[in-house]
């Protein structure tokens, strides 16, 4: 991909997320700082005008808490970590709160942890959130559940975090700000030779060779940190860009193609990675039988798959789970995410989704398969 590849990639992107980290927010651990803060918020707002969706994922809880707590190192102890992030987690949603109000545009605090992307159902639950607050024009501000986390379900950085949320959400492009440039090819402060890199693949391996270590004694995340974010992004399809976050205007600037900071391309599209992984599921947990009708609709017309068109259901499958769509034959035409269980599909079959929450109690998708979670068979 070359540069204008690139730079339209950017121009194009619709859906964001955007990842800074503690020592940007917290001013390098001096406490939470609101100017850079607001001119941040301010480009936020300025994109969601513009029609994308953004997503926050903010460092500086722990930051935060530290300072308020008169600490003056990152304490080790998980108890003290999760004392320190309950602190100074007010301050911090308080903050972009605050200023993303002032800017016409509303806010909402999402906590996670790895264990909510780890289960199906949570991990639905999240996204299904997150959706409804982008299509809502809200900007979700996120951070790892620091209060709450052990060292087996901890995020390690949030780094990681972004990458993980660009792929839950589905993003078009991931955007790193953090205190440094971008990459350069060996550290310049011992390397005088060192090149900076503009563009490169996100996943290749001489990329980590690159990276150096651990970051400040603030946060967590060094380089490589980064550049293993923007390898876990490019599974899902999301293009990296890594910034440095004092730039002035670098969101703004980003998305109108300018080219700033390391951008790390990634090498399958976004749907196209999906897809991929739906075409390549060996292990179908169950099936739905469908009339011509459905058939018609999902094959020709490239349509979503309603349980009104849906005549059996097979096996016992969970909400998440791959399942198959077989035409009246038994042969499968498509396969895809189902939005319900096994048993409520059952209650489903051939019902429109006026009847929904009286069958199940509730009512969610209209969708048995939505059609972006839909891929052909033949």
């Amino acid at each position: 991909m070359s540069s204008d590849d690139a730079a339209r990639l950017l121009r194009e992107a619709r859906r964001i997320v955007v990842k800074v980290g503690s020592s940007l927010v917290t001013n390098e651990g001096r406490g939470l700082d609101e100017a850079a803060i607001r001119q941040w918020s301010q480009q936020l707002a300025a994109l969601v005008q513009q029609g994308r969706e953004l997503v926050m994922v903010s460092s500086g809880a722990v930051a935060e808490g530290m300072k308020r707590l008169g600490w003056r190192q990152r304490p080790k102890e998980i108890n003290e970590l999760q004392a320190a992030a309950a602190v100074g987690q007010m301050g911090l949603v308080q903050m972009y709160e605050t200023q993303l109000r002032d800017c016409g545009v509303g806010s909402a605090q999402v906590l996670l942890t790895h264990a909510d992307l780890a289960d199906r159902e949570r991990y639905l639950n999240a996204k299904s959130t997150l959706l409804t607050l982008l299509h809502l024009g809200v900007v979700p501000v996120i951070n790892e559940n620091d209060t709450v986390v052990n060292d087996e379900i901890k995020f390690g950085d949030n780094d990681t975090l972004g990458a993980l949320v660009a792929n839950l959400v589905e993003a078009d492009v991931l955007i790193i700000l953090t205190d440094q440039k971008g990459l350069y090819t060996a550290d310049p402060r011992r390397d005088p030779s060192a090149q900076f890199v503009h563009l490169a693949r996100a996943g290749d391996a001489a990329l980590e060779a690159m990276a150096g270590g651990a970051g400040s004694g603030i946060g967590k995340g060094g380089m490589l940190t980064k550049i293993l974010a923007a390898r876990r992004a490019a599974a899902s399809g999301a293009s990296t860009v890594i910034a440095w976050g004092r730039e002035p205007d670098v969101l703004l600037r980003l998305c109108a193609g300018e080219s700033i900071g390391t951008a790390l391309i990634a090498q399958t599209a976004k749907h196209t990675a999906r897809k991929r992984w739906m075409s390549d599921h060996l292990q179908l947990r169950g099936a739905v039988r469908v009339d011509d009708g459905a058939v018609g609709k999902i094959v020709r017309e490239g349509k979503s798959l309603l349980p009104i068109g849906m005549t059996s259901v097979e096996g016992d499958f969970s909400r998440g789970d791959v399942i198959a769509v077989r035409d009246s034959a038994g042969a499968e035409i498509a396969r895809g995410l189902a939005n319900y269980a096994s048993s409520e599909a059952r209650l489903l079959c051939r019902k429109s989704s006026a009847d929904f929450e009286r069958l199940l109690g509730y009512a969610a998708e209209p969708e048995m398969i939505h059609r972006d979670n839909l891929v052909l068979s033949r």
